[in-house]
């Protein structure tokens, strides 16, 4: 019997952290170790939004050997607090990486952007071929929200990293197509790299954290219970409130709906764009507003089917660059999605294609007012119906175990 393969796994964040990157990434970790190989993961000892969060130094989880790096995260309040942590992180995957038995194969992700000089060296020094997992796009992001300049320093360099990464993996696997044709978009005018990057693209949706289940039932819901939502149709952001997903929009149609009975609006998560939600309830004291923090994962069915309705986001300069991972959970649990975002985008495919919920425009209160009356106004049995479309596309097309056996494969491919 061959020994099994060592692989190596570069992520600043992992669990029991709550952050979704960490999910994803131990799920394929474990993933890869039931075929038996020999997973190890280099990670952050601790919290990625609260540094002071401390986890294990070393554990076992699901197989994995988890080994987590001192000083190598100071939170997300300023840029210059996350590039501290992703400098010291990355001096000590490098050490790790070069100084211990040589991996088959190293996987990676855009979170942080900079780990992939990590595994551009390791997978160079070490002759190991690279698994991208593309999450996110970084520069695109910092430009496409106006944090930075197309002209700036850090702009082009981590552009210059990204073809550098492109160009030296063995498979690059985006989550949808919008963000493969941003890839392919780097080597615009370089017919030659275009041509040798298009075979390693495998696009891979994210798969839902929760498998399809039956919903419980709002008399049975400790969720809905425990926070007093009682009858009222529950309009739900679970998630990272960050600076690309902001919900501003959907707080001001909820305070203009604040006297409709009918409706109650629950964000869930933690982010800079929570501020605009907590100075709402601190401010109007709306009743029909209320800000929970990030759910345990274990509670995840509990909390995402008290919902019936889920919110999705998108801003428009973010397509292809971010992915609304979110959507996966409330589709698994039967919920309808209300989306805000522009037209062409992986959300409104899903919309169009399974008619599974409604739209409104970021920046129109008017049209999110018309969209959340009509959910407040629509039978019982029309939510259940979308949600029920909803529930059996994931079962069909976005099925847990199926995405994360491709995603296994697409790794494994490169050894």
């Amino acid at each position: 019997m061959a020994p099994p393969h060592r692989i190596l796994i570069i992520s600043q964040v992992y669990v029991p952290d709550p952050a979704a990157v960490g999910q994803y990434m131990a799920d394929a970790a474990e993933a890869l170790a039931a075929r038996g190989h020999d997973v190890r993961v280099l990670t952050s000892a601790s919290g990625y939004d609260d540094p002071s969060i401390k986890y294990a130094r070393r554990e076992v989880r699901g197989g994995v050997q988890v080994r987590r790096m001192p000083l190598s995260s100071f939170g997300k309040r300023t840029i210059a607090h996350r590039l501290l942590g992703q400098g010291l992180f990355l001096a000590q995957v490098l050490l790790h990486g070069l100084f211990s038995r040589r991996p088959a194969a190293v996987l990676v992700s855009t979170s942080p952007p900079m780990a992939s000089i990590a595994a551009l060296v390791i997978g160079v020094l070490r002759r190991a071929p690279i698994t991208y997992w593309v999450m996110d796009l970084n520069p695109d992001q910092v430009i496409a929200t106006g944090v930075m300049k197309p002209t700036s320093l850090p702009v082009r360099a981590l552009d210059w990293l990204n073809r550098r990464i492109l160009s030296r993996a063995a498979k690059v696997a985006p989550l949808d197509r919008f963000m493969a044709d941003r890839l392919r978009a780097k080597f615009a005018g370089d017919a030659g790299r275009l041509q040798k990057l298009e075979p390693k693209i495998t696009v891979l949706p994210p798969w839902p954290m929760v498998e399809p289940a039956a919903a419980i039932p709002r008399g049975e819901n400790a969720f809905r219970r425990r926070h007093g939502l009682g009858d009222r149709r529950v309009v739900m952001y679970s998630g990272n409130h960050g600076m690309t997903t902001p919900v501003d929009t959907l707080v001001d149609a909820a305070l203009r709906l604040r006297d409709d009975p009918r409706l109650v609006f629950v964000f869930v998560g933690a982010g800079p764009g929570k501020r605009c939600v907590e100075e709402a309830i601190a401010r109007h004291a709306p009743p029909n507003l209320l800000s929970l923090p990030y759910q345990p994962l274990a509670d995840l069915p509990c909390s995402l089917s008290a919902a019936d309705v889920h919110v999705v986001l998108m801003n428009e300069r973010l397509v292809g660059i971010v992915h609304p991972c979110k959507v996966y959970g409330a589709m698994s649990v039967g919920r309808p999605l209300l989306y805000f975002g522009p037209r062409a985008s992986h959300i409104t495919e899903l919309l169009d294609e399974g008619g599974i919920g409604w739209r409104a425009t970021q920046g129109d209160v008017d049209s999110a007012v018309a969209a959340l009356e009509e959910i407040a106004s629509a039978p019982a049995a029309d939510l259940h119906a979308k949600g029920a479309k909803a529930q059996a596309m994931l079962a069909g097309r976005f099925s847990a175990e199926k995405l994360r056996n491709q995603f296994c494969d697409t790794v494994t491919a490169t050894f």
